[in-house]
């Protein structure tokens, strides 16, 4: 799975990895990105390629209950077509998740350690994304991060396509995100059949990092410190 990574990134990397149309923008680095918020991701609005504000976490469109968002932080790949949640999705709404990097745990006697896995080249990685939109119904009240949002508003919500762990995450993890290839990313884009396998393990690096990363609101340069 996915349930925590890094977009430490600049804009003009950004920019030139998924050649986006937009006018530059700077953003805060996030060292610790966690479900439930927001997150820098890229679809296609028309023919054009353009930066999307999305919260973490896919509320499908026909949900009344908003929470089932906190479920659907990851979708798997094998099923993602049919599964009533993700299929029209993913027919119809994709999107690409750039990170630095992402979070996976093992547990070591009482302490869970974080490890950071990220690209061997230090470039962003990019995921097979879903994104959905959902219209806050009629006499509804929401709560927690959510709470600003009136009835008749539409919210915007992704979730990250997982596969089976390469041989590298495998240590860590039993599955981990789907990270596409430069050539791919157009054809996911575009609705197109794109192979969701694992990454070749020799294009990725593993380290323990601080356990600051198990706490969420923990959000800065320490969570890369070394263990």
């Amino acid at each position: 799975m996915c349930g925590r990574f890094t977009q430490t990134f600049s804009w003009q990397t950004l920019h030139d990895l998924l050649t986006m149309t937009d006018k530059p923008v700077e953003f805060a680095p996030r060292y610790n990105v966690a479900p439930g918020q927001k997150i820098a991701a890229v679809r296609m609005e028309g023919n054009q390629r353009r930066l999307a504000w999305l919260r973490w976490g896919l509320i499908p469109g026909w949900a009344e209950d908003p929470t089932v968002r906190h479920r659907l932080i990851n979708a798997r790949s094998e099923t993602a077509s049919t599964r009533p949640s993700f299929r029209s999705a993913f027919r119809s709404r994709r999107c690409l998740i750039p990170a630095s990097g992402f979070y996976e745990w093992r547990r070591a006697r009482a302490v869970r350690q974080p490890y950071l896995i990220s690209r061997v080249d230090g470039q962003p990685m990019v995921f097979a994304g879903l994104w959905e939109r959902w219209t806050v119904p009629a006499g509804t009240t929401l709560t927690g991060s959510l709470a600003a949002f009136e009835p008749g508003e539409d919210i915007e919500t992704c979730t990250i396509l997982t596969t089976a762990a390469n041989t590298l995450v495998a240590q860590v993890h039993d599955r981990m995100p789907v990270i596409l290839p430069p050539e791919a990313f157009g054809a996911w884009l575009g609705g197109e059949r794109v192979p969701l396998a694992p990454c070749a393990p020799e294009t990725l690096a593993s380290r323990p990092v601080s356990t600051a990363v198990n706490d969420h609101r923990n959000d800065d340069p320490r969570c890369l410190d070394p263990a």
